[in-house]
């Protein structure tokens, strides 16, 4: 007979040392009778299972089908005779079938000892949330650098400038972050500090000579150079952990742009507070470089990681960063590219001011988007936990794709049900704010939900995928604004599209159990 026997310690003497445990216990051999009774020898009662039963309850418990019985009783090394002469029965698989009746189900359920990889703090996401949103009050406080009088491509002086090197800092950081969670992801923390120092700065210099090539005002080039150092530094804590000194760094320009909201304060003094908040973040982001750098040992294993894997993360960055400075400055390129038409087309050498324009709510939308990042990556989070919780209790292939797609709807549906709350708080908070439209509130949500969904998809691998979908929706919303389309409409086509591309991804391909074991 194949298969490893089972065998028990003796528990009765030295007549018992080892004992198969299918087997029914022998009894010792009465002295005084001379002709011992066959069945008080074998030790049987009226039903011979009932002992294996009871000797077996956990396993027969446990059990899913008989054949896991017997596939048990097997390896322990009952064969047809046995079963036939000690149980009374055929085979080994009537055996187990009796003892799947006999035996009432228990199947367990997930262990309290089972630890959850996916387990967030929900107070750090809280702090990453307001280190996203914090950095947008900088602009409080630089908003007198920007020539508002001036117009550079139908826009405010220096306002082009400083949005290409943030699109250039946006593509360029994603990729720099992928690529030192790749170290930490092999224990290599010495390695990810020195790819950070070197890559922060390359994205900071590459950042502001974008800034400077597309041109502007000195202060504005000055604030785009500013910018990229804070973001580069930003990339560097936010990757080794430390949220809670990047909050510290951005405590003056949060106070100071307080103040400026309630007096005025010199040019001087806002100056200062913006490059107070820069060193500070530039200065703790060197300290911790230095110490994992420092820190970890030289592993004697070489190791290198390519650089292309890097190209999907950059495209998304720009790519996000596209969509959500469309959002932000739709209207006001919108208007740039109109008043551009009637120069060329009416009115020739006369310039149109741009002061009549209407205004649109992107303030409060822009402020409660980048607020709900904090909970956006809590909610990824807690996907892949219940994911997995989900995997360990179901039953079947359906049922566990099931499950997942409602805990995928369920996690969206939270996530925009707070950012429409946030722009609702925020729009009251706002001095002299419109309300949101429909239209525009139905942009916002669309937008949110389409990253949102591409940054679970980027957690699970479909780093392409998102990307180039996400980089089609940029592309198109972009020449759809500079060709003089209305922006509100090219935010509910272009990200309305690209979110139920990424539905329509996501839901087959996470509802595999092979993408969260």
């Amino acid at each position: 007979m194949s298969g490893p026997i089972r065998l028990v310690p003796d528990e009765g003497g030295a007549e018992r040392t080892m004992q198969l445990r299918t087997l029914p216990l022998k009894r010792r051999r009465p002295a005084a009778p001379a002709e011992p009774d066959p069945t008080e020898q074998l030790g049987l009662s009226d039903d011979p299972l009932d002992e294996l039963a009871e000797r077996l309850r956990d396993i027969c418990a446990d059990a899913v089908h008989p054949y896991e019985i017997a596939a048990f009783l097997e390896s322990d090394g009952l064969s047809d005779e046995q079963a036939a002469l000690l149980y009374g029965r055929p085979d080994a698989f009537t055996v187990a079938e009796e003892l799947f009746e006999k035996v009432e189900r228990r199947y367990p359920g997930p262990s309290s000892e089972f630890a959850n990889p996916w387990r967030a703090d929900p107070w750090r996401c809280v702090v990453r949330g307001l280190v996203f949103a914090l950095p947008g009050l900088g602009y409080l406080l630089g908003a007198n650098l920007f020539a508002t009088t001036r117009m550079r491509f139908g826009l405010p002086s220096g306002m082009l400038a400083l949005s290409i090197a943030t699109l250039v800092s946006w593509g360029f950081n994603q990729a720099l972050a992928h690529r030192a969670y790749r170290w930490l992801g092999r224990l290599r923390r010495r390695e990810a500090a020195v790819c950070l120092a070197i890559g922060a700065p390359i994205g900071a210099l590459l950042a502001s000579a974008a800034a400077y090539v597309v041109g502007g005002p000195l202060g504005a080039l000055w604030f785009a150079a500013g910018q990229s150092c804070y973001l580069g530094a930003a990339t560097a804590l936010l990757v080794l952990g430390r949220e809670k000194f990047l909050l510290l760094a951005l405590a003056p320009a949060s106070v100071g742009a307080g103040v400026v909201l309630a007096v005025d304060v010199p040019e001087l003094v806002r100056t200062v507070v913006l490059l107070a908040s820069v060193a500070l973040a530039v200065g703790l982001a060197v300290r911790e470089l230095l110490v994992a750098a420092r820190g970890g040992e030289r592993d004697g294993v070489e190791l290198r990681l390519p650089i292309r894997q890097e190209v999907p993360h950059l495209l998304f960055g720009l790519a996000c960063g596209a969509l959500t400075l469309i959002a932000g400055l739709g209207e006001t390129i919108h208007q740039a590219v109109h008043a551009a038409s009637h120069v060329v087309h009416a009115h020739p050498g006369h310039t149109h001011p741009a002061a009549g324009a209407k205004t649109t709510p992107t303030g409060p939308a822009m402020i409660a988007l980048t607020l709900s990042l904090g909970l956006a990556e809590w909610l990824l989070f807690r996907y892949r936990a219940m994911a997995v919780a989900a995997l360990r209790t179901s039953h079947t292939t359906g049922q566990f794709t099931r499950r997942t797609g409602g805990i995928l709807l369920g996690c969206l549906f939270i996530y925009l049900t707070t950012v429409a709350a946030l722009d609702a708080a925020a729009t009251v908070l706002w001095p002299g704010a419109p309300s949101l439209g429909v239209p525009q509130l139905g942009a916002m949500l669309l937008l949110g939900g389409s990253l949102w969904l591409a940054l679970l998809l980027n957690a699970f691998g479909f780093s392409w995928s998102t990307a180039l979908i996400c980089l089609a929706a940029a592309v198109a919303e972009s020449v759809g604004l500079l060709t003089g389309a209305d922006p509100i409409v090219l935010q509910l086509i272009g990200c309305g599209t690209a979110a139920l591309v990424l539905t329509a991804t996501a839901g087959p391909a996470l509802g595999r159990t092979t993408q969260h074991r």
